[in-house]
C-alpha cells in the first residue's frame, strides 16, 4: 500500500570557478616595446602601466604641432589688435583663429595616440605569465600577459532539468575542490537564459561567500545543493516500475483488477522510489509478478506491504 515519508534530496554538480573578471592583455597599436613592467603573479592597480611601445615619431610630431599653435596663437593676438583699429578685416582674424582651432585637433590625436602606446590594466588584479620581451615588436593580436580579477570569485554549474524550478537566485549551495580541505558557501545570482537541448541541464552562475583563500580560478569543485526535506513524498518498492518507451508504468490493484497507471518518478535510494504523479497515498500497487499482468486481468492479493514499514 503507497504510503508517504519524509524524505530529504541532495544532488551533487560539477562546476568551475570563475574569476569575475579575466582577459588578455593586447597592444592597441602595434610597435616595439621600449618598456615592459610585467611582474608574473603580481598584484597590479587599476591603470598601472604594463607596457610602453616607441613612440619617437609620435612625439617629435607632437612638438611639431605645439610650436604651431604657439605661431597661431601669436598670430590671432596680432590680428586681434590690427582688427579692432581697422588694420585687416574680420575675415582674415577668423581665418587665423581657424588654424589655432585645426592645429588643436591635431595635436589632440597626436596625444591620443601616444596614448594607445601606454598598456596599462584595465582593471584591479592579479597578472599571469609573462608572454613578450623588451623589445620585441608586438601588433594588436601579440598577447601580453593576462589578468584576471582576484575578488569576487564566482563558480559556474550546470543543473539538471528536473532540479531547475528547485534553485533560483538567491539559493545557496555549498562546494569543495581538490586542492582544498574546506566547505565553501555560494549564491546563485544569475542562470543562463535556457536549458541546453544538448544536456537537459540549465548552467547557473553563484557568487562565492566569506573567506575564498585556497581558491584559484579555473579550478574544478563539487557542488552540493540540500533541498527542503518533503515530509508527504509517495514512496513504493522499485520494483513496481514497469519501464516504457515514453514513461513508467505501475499497476494499482483495484477492485480485484490490475490497471495500468502511468507514473512520473522523483528521487530513489536502493530499494525505493518516490512518485511524483500518477498515485495517490492509499493505492495498492502489484510489486510480484508483475510481468505476467495485463491491464484490467483479474487479480487477487496474497499479503499487502506498507511502504511506511520498508
Amino acid at each position: 500500500m503507497v504510503d508517504t515519508r519524509m524524505i530529504s534530496e541532495n544532488v551533487e554538480v560539477p562546476g568551475t570557478l570563475v574569476a569575475s573578471e579575466s582577459t588578455e592583455i593586447h597592444p592597441e597599436v602595434a610597435g616595439r616595446i621600449v618598456q615592459l613592467n610585467i611582474r608574473e603573479g603580481s598584484i597590479v592597480r587599476q591603470g598601472t602601466l604594463l607596457a610602453k611601445l616607441y613612440d619617437g615619431d609620435l612625439q617629435a610630431q607632437r612638438r611639431k604641432l605645439q610650436v604651431q599653435l604657439q605661431q597661431a596663437q601669436t598670430t590671432v593676438d596680432r590680428y586681434a589688435a590690427l582688427q579692432k583699429i581697422g588694420g585687416i578685416s574680420r575675415q582674415d582674424l577668423d581665418i587665423a583663429q581657424l588654424q589655432i582651432s585645426n592645429t588643436r585637433a591635431d595635436l589632440e590625436i597626436i596625444n591620443t595616440n601616444i596614448r594607445k602606446t601606454e598598456v596599462r590594466a584595465p582593471f584591479t588584479g592579479k597578472l599571469g605569465l609573462k608572454m613578450t620581451s623588451p623589445g620585441a615588436f608586438v601588433t594588436q593580436q601579440s598577447v601580453l600577459t593576462t589578468i584576471q580579477k582576484t575578488e569576487g570569485l564566482r563558480i559556474d554549474f550546470n543543473l539538471p532539468e528536473r532540479y531547475v524550478s528547485k534553485v533560483k537566485p538567491g539559493s545557496f549551495v555549498q562546494f569543495t575542490t581538490d586542492n582544498s580541505n574546506r566547505n565553501y558557501t555560494a549564491v546563485v545570482a544569475a542562470t543562463e537564459s535556457g536549458i541546453s537541448e544538448a544536456t537537459r541541464s540549465l548552467t547557473m552562475r553563484a557568487l562565492v561567500k566569506g573567506d575564498a583563500a585556497g581558491l584559484v580560478p579555473g579550478a574544478f569543485a563539487r557542488v552540493r545543493i540540500q533541498f527542503k526535506p518533503d515530509p508527504n513524498a509517495l514512496m513504493i518498492p522499485t520494483q513496481a516500475i514497469i519501464p516504457q518507451a515514453r514513461g513508467k508504468r505501475v499497476y494499482v490493484i483495484d477492485g480485484g483488477k490490475a490497471i495500468a497507471t502511468d507514473v512520473t518518478t522523483g528521487m530513489r535510494d536502493s530499494s525505493m522510489v518516490q512518485i511524483v504523479s500518477g498515485l495517490k497515498e492509499g493505492d495498492t500497487v502489484a510489486i510480484t509478478g508483475i510481468l505476467g499482468l495485463k491491464p484490467d486481468a483479474k487479480v487477487s492479493v496474497r499479503k499487502v506491504v506498507n511502504t511506511r514499514s520498508k
